[in-house]
């Protein structure tokens, strides 16, 4: 099943799991399999955040496209950039800050366990 660009809902968000200002969401596609909860790209001005929060039953995988950031993974902070990817498996948490100049872009997944 195709989503065209046209068709791709968007949204924002303010201050996400208690985060700081606003993040944009993009779905990605109306259809996905039983098992995944989210497909989206996720747009953070700089200074915007995702709060720290822990999944539980579903993991979440993200793809940083563009821009520079820190995560806190569990109890551990780390910067990432372009080309970088994560995983939080189910019993763990993260947080994501955008701390460049410019916007940070995540391809996003959770999967349900």
């Amino acid at each position: 099943m195709i989503t065209r660009k046209e068709h791709q809902s968007h949204s924002l968000r303010e201050f996400m799991r208690g985060g700081k200002k606003q993040v944009e969401l993009t779905e990605l596609s109306k259809a996905l399999p039983e098992k995944m909860r989210m497909f989206n790209v996720l747009r953070l001005i700089p200074g915007a955040s995702i709060g720290y929060h822990v999944h539980e039953g579903e993991s979440e995988l993200f793809y940083f496209l563009e821009g520079n950031g820190r995560v806190q993974d569990d109890d551990t902070f780390v910067d990432v950039s372009a080309g970088d990817s994560m995983a939080t498996l189910s019993g763990h948490g993260h947080s994501v800050e955008n701390t460049g100049d410019n916007d940070l872009v995540i391809l996003a997944a959770i999967v349900k366990d």
